[in-house]
């Protein structure tokens, strides 16, 4: 039989697995590869939490691979020479591949297709990522959208569930295995931090396919019915959790949203396939404006007054040290778990683009390197929306109160008191806003600060007349 690499990036998985599937039902015996070359993904390389997610999330897929007669062969980069060494050395007539959509990469693999092509070799990439290419979907004049609720609706109407696709239980391996290239062991990738501060990750997350496979069943059997409702309290588990799941493609979108159709109404369903479609617009703006993670969307922004960055206020957020407990509460969770909550996501993005008016690729940064979810469309959406520098924007009197929200989303500071336990000190009516307490209380209250880097009312206004300057300006 014929010899085809596949070649796994983020797409972690075995079922539902386009390139897989192509080599498996082509006839081809697939020959498991994954080459790592981070300096080729330009200046958004991998970050610290991802390289920690990713070294289990290849060890749970070979071990996939050998319950099956398989395995996977880890090599360092650069991607096309180690591609074409393989080639040659097994005598392959095929390489397949799933599609990635970040800018760097785009253009990285378009050049690896046509050299392997050039080569002789036949080279297919698949979609095995999102519900819909970042280009399928249009306004009538045939442009990108800028809007989520056009898009999605828009989308919706395209949707067409794509046949799901169960892994063989064998597979065909290669006649003379001492002929292949036997590439590096895992841990010779050095993905693992030599200090394990990401052990609490491992807490809360399982990363590989059986975890993407328990994480959909136990939101579906505790936490879809009543997602609409709980999905914004961030004490709750509420959410799915599968997003760092999605991103390294240990679950197929395709199966949750088809899970997801098929265990709840449309009233249950339509709230959390939003959020998937939310991912999808995420894709669809990073394929047609490449230059968002670094730059706004809104070219109104260019001259933007954003305050200087100075270490020990920027430090303070990142840590968890502001003196607002809902922003310090998300950001200790962020560093101790590799994950935040989503409500809290943009309660912290607002509070440092808004109130403490630094640029918002300071926090896409931070959230690159220490989210186990660390998604660029994602990211570089969820900031720009936040800051209102980007499409969909919120608008720029939008604020967050994060008092008001922790209010709101946390009444009995659960959220808070789990990773802020020494508010447990203060009495309860003051644990979201600790310097409203009378000074007795307040000095009971150790390891904490007594008052915010920046008073919340100040922050505001002038977050408020700086934007206020900007939307003045017409859209270029």
């Amino acid at each position: 039989m014929a010899i085809a690499l596949v070649w796994f990036r983020n797409d972690l998985r075995l079922d539902d697995n386009p390139a897989l599937r192509a080599a498996v039902e082509g006839g081809y015996v697939p020959l498991m590869v994954y080459v790592h070359a981070p300096a080729e993904e330009g200046d958004w390389r991998p970050g610290a939490a991802s390289d920690a997610w990713r070294h289990h999330a290849l060890a749970s897929l070979d071990a996939r691979l050998r319950e099956r007669g398989a395995r996977l062969r880890c090599f360092h980069g650069p991607t096309l020479a180690t591609l074409q060494t393989l080639a040659t050395a097994v005598d392959a007539e095929a390489v397949f591949w799933n599609r990635r959509y970040e800018p760097a990469i785009e253009t990285r693999d378009a050049a690896i297709k046509r050299a392997l092509r050039e080569g002789g070799l036949r080279a297919e990439s698949y979609n095995g990522s999102l519900l819909f290419e970042p280009w399928e979907v249009e306004t009538g004049q045939g442009d990108p959208y800028r809007v989520f609720t056009p898009f999605w609706r828009k989308a919706r109407t395209q949707w067409r569930a794509p046949r799901l696709w169960d892994a063989p239980a064998q597979f065909a391996t290669v006649e003379d295995e001492d002929a292949v290239p036997h590439g590096v062991t895992l841990e010779g990738l050095h993905l693992r931090p030599e200090r394990r501060w990401d052990r609490g990750c491992w807490e809360r997350f399982e990363p590989g396919e059986p975890g993407a496979r328990a994480a959909l069943d136990r939101f579906l059997a505790e936490g879809l019915a009543g997602y609409p409702d709980a999905r914004d309290r961030p004490a709750l588990r509420g959410t799915s959790r599968l997003s760092p799941h999605l991103h390294f493609g240990e679950i197929a979108v395709a199966r949750v949203a088809a899970a997801v159709q098929a265990a709840a109404p449309p009233e249950v369903a339509d709230p959390f396939l939003a959020q998937l479609g939310w991912r999808e617009f995420a894709h669809h703006l990073l394929h047609h404006y490449p230059q968002t993670p670094d730059d706004s969307l809104d070219p109104r922004f260019a001259d933007f007054p954003w305050a200087r960055a100075e270490a020990r206020t920027l430090a303070a957020w990142q840590r968890g040290r502001t003196g607002v407990p809902i922003v310090d509460a998300g950001m200790r969770e962020l560093w101790r778990t590799g994950w935040m909550h989503n409500r809290v996501r943009m309660i912290v993005a607002s509070f440092l683009t808004k109130h403490l008016r630094l640029h918002w690729r300071h926090g896409a940064r931070w959230f690159w390197d220490t989210l186990v979810d660390a998604d660029l469309a994602n990211n570089t959406l969820g900031w720009q929306w936040t800051a209102g520098t980007g499409a969909d924007a919120a608008p720029y009197f939008r604020v967050f109160n994060p008092v008001l929200q922790a209010r709101r989303f946390d009444p009995e500071a659960a959220y808070l008191l789990r990773w802020l336990p020494q508010l447990e000190s203060l009495p309860r009516e003051y644990r979201h806003a600790p310097w409203e307490a009378p000074k007795a209380a307040l000095r009971r209250l150790q390891r904490y600060p007594h008052a915010p880097v920046v008073d919340l009312a100040a922050g505001r206004q002038a977050a408020l007349e700086a934007y206020a300057q900007v939307s003045g300006k017409a859209r270029r």
